[in-house]
């Protein structure tokens, strides 16, 4: 009778063990904490960490070591909770302190303000080497955390400081330049044109004698207004009324020289409104883009967004190094000038509801439903 029992015990317990692995497989993989297990999404760290029950470890999402099998996994929201539950940290990606993600943002941040810093460009080699990296793995650690390379981000530096010594009336554009870290006037006339979209005496002037040619078009939207500069299209606008679409664009260029488009500019505006319309044909313009080093890094997050996605303030934030700015990224996608073109309107609020939107908040409802049936 014995012997009976005990090889009915022997009989089942295999079966029960698989099945348990099978349920625990199946939470797992149903969790959405395991995609970011899965991605190594360094933006997921903080937010949870995992334990392996086959090594006793527990890990940061973005751990690089070798992915467990799900069926062997546990979630935990804080490192405290899986050393409760027997677990010690991992060696490699150090789930109790500063993962390598957080300790190169900082680095990195400190380069930026070197760069800031310093009257002239520092030399690759001589940034890397100042910070502890070498030439190359900076480089890419840089790219990857500000969304520019440290020569653009030199450049967008000086280009916001220009900016702000030509509005002080006081200095003399000369002043102005030297003071803004250009050590020669013909190195920034080389490129003011880049830097400003135009020479620094019409900038102080208000665009004086610079050529911005415009047209207007209709959609399902409303009025849209398309802006070009020497260097390409340097404003997008939507609204009810024409007329103040065409005053706004005079405000930001008060003496500038606006000539209404001529038909091969008006092919422009009929790409604006096509896209608008149909999102899936895409839209390729040359994109005359200006402001602030931290802005550009906003706006090339946005435009990476796939069509038919939406992505929060705080996901933008995390995505180009600067976790705790969520403000300033809500204030980025505020002074965006190129509606569409570079799509703020994919930007919502961390529980999905439709933040504020320079156009209207029902144009960027509209913009999201054609996306999404796109």
């Amino acid at each position: 009778m014995s012997g009976g029992k005990s090889t009915l015990y022997w009989d089942q317990q295999p079966t029960n063990r698989v099945k348990s692995m099978t349920m625990n497989k199946t939470q797992t993989e149903q969790d959405p904490r395991w995609q970011s297990v899965l991605d190594r999404d360094a933006g997921a760290d903080g937010s949870f960490v995992f334990a392996v029950k086959t090594t006793g470890i527990y890990c940061r999402p973005s751990c690089p070591s070798r992915r467990a099998k799900p069926a062997n996994v546990a979630f935990y929201d804080a490192p405290k909770d899986a050393e409760a539950a027997g677990f010690r940290p991992c060696m490699r990606c150090n789930p109790k302190g500063q993962s390598a993600a957080q300790a190169n943002t900082e680095i990195i941040a400190e380069a930026c303000r070197i760069i800031e810093a310093s009257d002239e460009m520092p030399k690759l080699d001589d940034l890397a080497a100042k910070v502890g990296f070498s030439s190359h793995y900076f480089h890419r650690q840089f790219k990857a955390i500000t969304g520019l390379t440290p020569r653009e981000w030199g450049a967008a530096h000086r280009a916001q400081k220009v900016r702000a010594e030509l509005q002080d009336k006081e200095n003399t554009v000369t002043e102005a330049i030297y003071d803004a870290g250009f050590n020669a006037n013909s190195r920034f006339y080389e490129t003011s044109n880049k830097v400003l979209g135009m020479t620094p005496t019409a900038f102080r002037q208000g665009g004086k004698d610079t050529d911005i040619r415009f047209a207007l078009g209709e959609s399902a939207l409303g009025a849209i207004l398309v802006a070009e500069s020497d260097k390409g299209i340097c404003a997008i606008a939507m609204g009810d009324d024409p007329e103040v679409l065409v005053n706004e664009l005079q405000d930001c260029f008060p003496k500038a020289n606006l000539i209404g488009g001529d038909a091969a500019f008006e092919a422009r505006v009929a790409q604006v409104v096509g896209f608008v319309e149909a999102p899936q044909i895409g839209l390729d313009l040359p994109l005359d883009i200006r402001g602030t080093a931290f802005q550009q890094r906003v706006w090339q997050a946005l435009r990476d967004i796939p069509m038919g996605e939406t992505v929060s303030y705080a996901d933008i934030a995390r995505q180009i190094g600067a976790p705790k700015s969520v403000r300033a990224v809500a204030g980025a996608c505020a002074a965006n000038k190129l509606a569409v073109a570079i799509p703020c309107h994919r930007v919502v609020r961390n529980d999905g509801d439709l933040s504020g939107y320079r156009w209207g908040i029902e144009r960027k409802r509209a913009l999201l439903e054609k996306e999404s049936a796109a």
